[in-house]
């Protein structure tokens, strides 16, 4: 892990399963009709960027500027390009919130006193772009975020960079459409005053 001057964090997580060698970024790992399964090699950046602001502060901030979602907000509508213009409305920034999970009060029972809360971050409407290509993207979408105080209480926010979760689909749409997302995180971060990271330029 190494940290730049503007506060970010960058670590390239190696989650390589099957033959030893196989290069990351798409395709199954030889024999797998044989076997009935693939194993796909990702490689993975995670984004850890500071917080200049209290864990209650920021989490409020970024609630506010990623609305959750509700299926109710999108019923009744006519078709596709009325779901995309109404998901426009309700997300100003590009994102939802699809879940929430404050994992603190449990871990506070065997004496942990920093908190942490997950999120599930998408937009349903690019989602659908690569759904079409390969329905298996869901195990990605939505995104995974994390606000967190470490062990020194200082607060951060964490994200895997989205064009290096979807890049192992060995598809150029899908690919294109991580790249997309990236630009959207750094319009999040930026809205949320936080340093952007340069990966995702």
């Amino acid at each position: 892990m190494s940290a730049n001057s503007a506060g970010v964090v960058v670590g390239v997580v190696l989650a390589i399963f099957g033959v030893a060698g196989t290069g990351c970024g798409g395709g199954a790992s030889a024999g797998a009709g044989e076997q009935g399964f693939r194993a796909v090699p990702d490689r993975v950046t995670r984004l850890v960027i500071d917080v200049d602001s209290s864990f209650d502060e920021f989490k409020s901030r970024y609630e506010q500027a990623v609305p959750a979602f509700s299926p109710d907000k999108i019923a009744g509508l006519p078709d596709w390009n009325a779901v995309v213009a109404r998901t426009a409305e309700i997300a100003p920034h590009g994102f939802l919130l699809y879940g929430k999970v404050d994992v603190s009060p449990v871990m506070k029972l065997n004496g942990h006193t920093q908190r942490a809360v997950t999120y599930l971050m998408g937009n349903h409407t690019v989602a659908e772009a690569m759904y079409g290509k390969d329905p298996g993207v869901m195990l990605y979408a939505p995104l995974r975020t994390l606000i967190y105080e470490d062990l020194e209480g200082k607060v951060h926010f964490s994200i895997d960079q989205p064009s290096t979760r979807f890049s192992s689909f060995a598809n150029d749409d899908i690919a294109a459409t991580g790249k997309r997302l990236d630009d959207k995180l750094a319009g999040l971060l930026a809205e949320l005053h936080l340093p952007v990271p340069v990966n995702l330029h």
